[in-house]
């Protein structure tokens, strides 16, 4: 299944002027309506919707539509209808000015004081929305499947792209690791030797001034400085944090292979690479391990930002 990213923006028309045919006059009676979806991350699913008055009962089937789609992400959905902040009124239809003159005329024969209808009347009567709630709601639902699928493809192809880039953060994590495996032994027989020349220093120095006497052997000296070597190699030996970064280096490949929802998963295998670097860094003896582990957790720096961005 593919990743998907919680950042994408959709927008979707329908209906009004534009949307006739060439050639054919506009549908006026069928009022155009616009959707737009925005989407930033967020750690939970948190839907905010801008709707005017007239699509203000459409409200729970988009949330429940965008509901069943999407786990996390802030989601601001925002609707319009096409041509009603327009300043100029619009030109009635013949159709509406028959039937407001009929209207007129069976109103009349039954009232003949009545006042006849002025331009003012018949303008603000034709440019109210003669579509009915049920067909503008009908209409907004259709939108919001439009709009939710381009949403849905925009945040694939920024998911794709962001394991691209993990993917790539992740060669580079086994390439450190790689180089960081053979300075372990090296590290220890260092110090080893380090320990030993040290102690034949020692000796050599006490037995030219006589202060060692018999009490203390080259053996005994030998298996003194191998043990404090072997204590100080268990405390540098960073082979165990290597083996749980390559574990955990693997459980995200598994993750983005997977994909759909892994963002919260993902985020706390981050936290667990950050800690292994840390600890290669404390337990570091050497300037080329420091090295590693610095380039390490620039990566994983990298990978953590990212990864904020992911369902």
């Amino acid at each position: 299944m593919a990743v998907y990213s919680m950042t994408g923006y959709a927008t979707a028309q329908t209906g009004g002027p534009a949307g006739a045919n060439a050639g054919e006059p506009a549908r006026e009676s069928t009022p155009g309506l616009g959707l737009e979806i925005r989407s930033v991350n967020s750690r939970f699913l948190d839907l905010t919707f801008k709707l005017p008055d007239e699509l203000r009962g459409t409200e729970p089937a988009l949330r429940e539509l965008l509901g069943s789609r999407l786990k996390r992400g802030k989601v601001e959905v925002r609707a319009w209808i096409e041509g009603k902040t327009d300043t100029g009124p619009r030109a009635p239809s013949v159709q509406e000015l028959q039937k407001l003159v009929s209207l007129q005329d069976n109103v009349r024969a039954w009232l003949p004081t009545a006042t006849p209808l002025t331009v003012a009347d018949v303008l603000q009567l034709t440019s109210r929305q003669t579509a009915v709630p049920g067909e503008l709601h009908e209409a907004l639902i259709a939108l919001g499947h439009e709009g939710l699928a381009g949403l849905v493809a925009a945040r694939e192809r920024e998911g794709e792209r962001l394991a691209s880039m993990l993917l790539d953060r992740l060669t580079q994590l086994r390439q450190l690791a790689q180089d960081a495996q053979p300075l372990i032994p090296q590290l220890v027989a260092q110090q080893r030797q380090r320990f030993i020349d040290r102690w034949n220093e020692a000796l050599g120095a006490g037995a030219a001034s006589g202060t060692l006497g018999n009490a203390v052997t080259n053996d005994m000296a030998r298996d003194r400085a191998l043990t404090e070597a072997t204590a100080f190699a268990i405390r540098i030996d960073v082979a165990e944090e290597l083996t749980r970064l390559d574990s955990h280096l693997s459980e995200i490949e598994r993750l983005l292979a997977k994909g759909n929802g892994i963002g919260k998963r993902l985020d706390f295998l981050i936290q667990e690479l950050h800690r292994e670097a840390n600890t290669m860094g404390s337990k570091s003896s050497s300037l080329e391990l420091t090295r590693i582990s610095v380039d390490m957790k620039v990566l994983i720096e990298q990978m953590r930002e990212q990864v904020q961005n992911i369902e």
